[in-house]
């Protein structure tokens, strides 16, 4: 008597393991992205509020980035 072969059980995922494998793949590909994402922000403050000696409420301040596009961008001459 053989004992009963198991390839077709093994070739099979769970649903369980399938969701866990993307929710992973997920976070991997996410995880870099909210990483440049928090260094930007943390260096505007570090620039702009220790090099600037500026308070940190301007930082997040639209008005502010637009003077400094203005600044910028602005025509010379």
């Amino acid at each position: 008597m053989a004992a009963p072969t198991r390839s077709n059980e093994q070739g099979k995922r769970s649903s369980g393991r399938v969701i866990a494998r993307i929710i992973w793949m997920s976070i991997k590909l996410l995880i870099i992205p909210i990483l440049c994402i928090m260094a930007l922000i943390v260096g505007l403050v570090v620039g702009y509020t220790v090099l600037g000696d500026k308070p940190l409420s301007d930082v997040f301040d639209s008005s502010t980035w637009k003077h400094m596009y203005d600044l910028v961008f602005a025509e010379g001459g």
